[in-house]
């Protein structure tokens, strides 16, 4: 054993020092917020926020979005079905009236909120006390809706997301102003649909068809993959998926990029509240390693989106 020796404690004399004037540092008063008056505008709230870390990438974001649409260039939403059970339905409808979102991105549990919505004006039910009887996961016309646009997807070779937003429409249901899926059919705005088998609710009842859903996933896939091979100069937004939609949207850049299509100087977001791995490399960080700019937003979404929004939709103003 080797001996054990005791260590004495450094004598603090003889350290050298800097001035804190001539010292380099990360925050200036500049940098501060500066307080609210009432009655400003939202344009004036951006502006009085600090110059430090989330704020100045909350307005970057905001620019990037108002310069590529301005430009022509594409914005692709995906989002997780959080968005939706968050309430968010009427931000994201009015971004793709405004023009602002050109291509939006689900995954499968994305059409079943979103059709909940439509049909009934509420979703998200209790898993806890469902779960118990064995009863979660079994609304009989969710799983019917699902079916009858699987059916209409197979027999009009569309995309799955195509085929919701179809099927919402056709039926004069009493809230699908309030539906993603309803208001892209109605816009002609592309809604993909990204489907992981196994992992929603509809996938439990006898009347679902995987042959056809996996071939609407599949052209959904294309069809963002489309999107993404015009995405140079554009911004893809990643709001709380953190699995599913960041490995989709990978592949699709892969594949765009294979076959030849420039994708290199974008901006690519996430938005969530919390870090996760896969969206942070998947989307923030490896996509934009040739170029472009990755950003990573913090912060839930039921407030950041909304305030996303209305800054892009002041920023937009400026541009006209």
């Amino acid at each position: 054993m080797p001996k054990r020796k005791n260590f004495e404690p450094l004598s603090l004399q003889g350290i050298s020092t800097v001035s804190l004037h001539d010292r380099q540092s990360k925050v200036t008063f500049e940098d501060f917020a500066r307080p609210w008056t009432p009655g400003g505008s939202f344009a004036e709230f951006l502006a009085r926020l600090p110059n430090i870390l989330g704020a100045p990438e909350l307005k970057e974001v905001i620019a990037a979005v108002a310069r590529a649409r301005a430009g022509d260039r594409p914005v692709i939403f995906a989002m997780g079905a959080h968005v939706i059970k968050t309430g968010l339905n009427p931000i994201v409808i009015d971004l793709m009236e405004r023009g602002v979102i050109t291509t939006v991105a689900l995954n499968g549990a994305g059409i079943i909120h979103d059709a909940e919505v439509a049909m009934a004006g509420k979703t998200s039910e209790d898993v806890v006390s469902a779960l118990g009887a064995g009863e979660f996961g079994t609304s009989r016309e969710t799983a019917a809706f699902v079916g009858k646009a699987l059916a209409l997807a197979k027999e009009k070779s569309l995309g799955l997301g195509a085929a919701c937003g179809r099927v919402l429409l056709e039926e004069g249901l009493p809230h699908a102003d309030k539906s993603i899926l309803a208001a892209g059919a109605r816009l002609g705005v592309p809604v993909t649909v990204h489907v992981a088998v196994g992992t929603d609710i509809v996938h439990m009842h006898p009347d679902f068809d995987p042959a056809a859903a996996g071939a609407a996933s599949h052209r959904d896939f294309r069809i963002l993959a489309g999107a993404v091979a015009c995405l140079e100069s554009g911004v893809y937004i990643n709001a709380g998926s953190a699995v599913i939609l960041p490995e989709v949207f990978l592949k699709a850049l892969s594949l765009a990029r294979n076959l030849g299509h420039t994708v290199d100087a974008f901006t690519s977001v996430n938005l969530d509240f919390i870090r996760h791995y896969r969206p942070m490399v998947n989307v923030v960080s490896r996509p934009t390693s040739k170029g472009g700019r990755g950003i990573f937003l913090c912060g839930h979404h039921e407030i950041m989106i909304p305030l996303l929004a209305a800054g892009i939709l002041e920023e937009l103003e400026k541009h006209k």
